[in-house]
């Protein structure tokens, strides 16, 4: 009993702050990560989140103490009080380590440790002000955080390079690649019907500005020319209302009603199924720094076609055929020679399955378990 006393007392104590996650890429490495790292047995993990966040976490591991807080929701005033309130709490419970799994968290909060995943350069295909100022504040407070954390993961080297502002060599030396992984729940079933269902595109991503649907759904006006048949579905939250109202505008002025539908947040089982039908996975982003819909993808064993920008080849590597995200016609042409080549499609899927062994949460929690503990003070 003495003996387990004594090293829960040498495990080192990690506030997760996880104010930042509410969708997207966010939410999934927290769900597949806490109770990994929770299991690992030099951690002691406590987790600060809003009152309103707590249903998307549920359930959680027994090992995890749970810290639910009334925070502001907009972005200056989670920022405000994150700044002011979190430090404070952190010192309270005796956290060694702070984990912000975001660009930036509190500057002045013990142990920081924080996550390279948002692509700063989305700003560059924003005209609305309000974006823009959303796009710099989040500039400056990566880099502002970038010079005071102990520790830095990137989910890629591209994000490495993109997000760490040209620093001198001994800044960069404290930021880590460390990839997302992919949940065992995408995988191929035995059996999977690919070729007898209806022909299908499938997009998965919340709905930003950067995600490129637009590109896409002109490519699509191309693709119906010669493929009248296949309907394109789009999978994630309407997060920019505007956005998808400029969608919907161009939907129906190529008259592509009832080819394009979308299906707005699904469950992993549902979308797994989606994703081992489909004839085609297309991912169209300008701006990513990971992507964990490729990896979901390449598992389920879907044929991807993707951009040929920011990280990702570097995930996907040679599982995938690229095109130009901002040519809707060279985009038209890469998803049409999958569609039309069955021997293509059976080749992708085989090159995608084996590509996607190389990404585990497991591998993911390991390496960034040691990097909370480098980052707590030597005791």
């Amino acid at each position: 009993m003495d003996k387990d006393k004594n090293e829960k007392k040498r495990a080192t104590r990690v506030l997760v702050n996880a104010l930042h996650a509410k969708s997207g890429g966010g939410l999934t490495y927290l769900r597949n990560m806490l109770s990994r790292l929770a299991g690992d047995p030099r951690l002691e993990l406590h987790l600060l989140l809003s009152v309103e966040q707590q249903t998307v976490f549920l359930p959680l591991d027994d090992g995890i103490a749970v810290h639910p807080v009334k925070a502001p929701t907009g972005f200056l005033g989670l920022l405000f009080w994150e700044q002011m309130k979190v430090p404070g709490f952190a010192r309270r419970i005796g956290a060694d380590v702070t984990f912000s799994p975001a660009n930036y968290g509190p500057l002045f909060a013990p142990g920081s440790v924080i996550m390279l995943r948002n692509g700063l350069a989305v700003a560059g295909n924003e005209r609305r002000p309000g974006k823009l100022l959303y796009w710099l504040g989040l500039g400056f407070m990566t880099l502002a955080c970038l010079l005071t954390c102990r520790r830095a993961i990137a989910v890629s080297e591209y994000a490495r390079r993109a997000l760490t502002f040209c620093l001198p060599r001994r800044m960069l030396e404290k930021v880590a690649v460390v990839h997302h992984g992919v949940d065992p729940g995408f995988t191929v079933e035995q059996g999977t019907p690919h070729e007898d269902e209806p022909p299908f595109l499938l997009a998965v991503s919340d709905i930003y500005i950067q995600k490129n649907f637009h590109t896409l759904i002109a490519a699509m006006g191309r693709i119906r020319n010669d493929r009248p048949d296949v309907v394109l579905k789009i999978a994630g939250k309407k997060i920019d209302e505007a956005y998808f109202g400029r969608l919907q505008k161009e939907i129906d002025r190529l008259g592509l009603g009832e080819k394009v539908e979308f299906l707005g947040s699904l469950n992993r089982d549902t979308l797994a199924s989606l994703l081992r039908s489909c004839s085609v996975f297309v991912f169209p982003s300008t701006v990513e720094t990971f992507g964990n819909p490729l990896v979901e993808a390449m598992a389920s064993g879907a044929p991807v076609a993707c951009s040929m920008t920011a990280a990702m080849p570097e995930i996907v590597g040679g599982a995938g055929l690229y095109f130009d995200p901002a040519d809707a016609d060279d985009m038209a042409e890469t998803i049409l020679k999958i569609l039309q080549g069955p021997e293509i499609r059976v080749d992708l899927r085989s090159r995608g399955q084996e590509r996607a062994r190389d990404f585990s949460w497991d591998k993911t929690a390991r390496l960034t378990a040691d990097i909370l503990v480098d980052a707590a003070p030597r005791r």
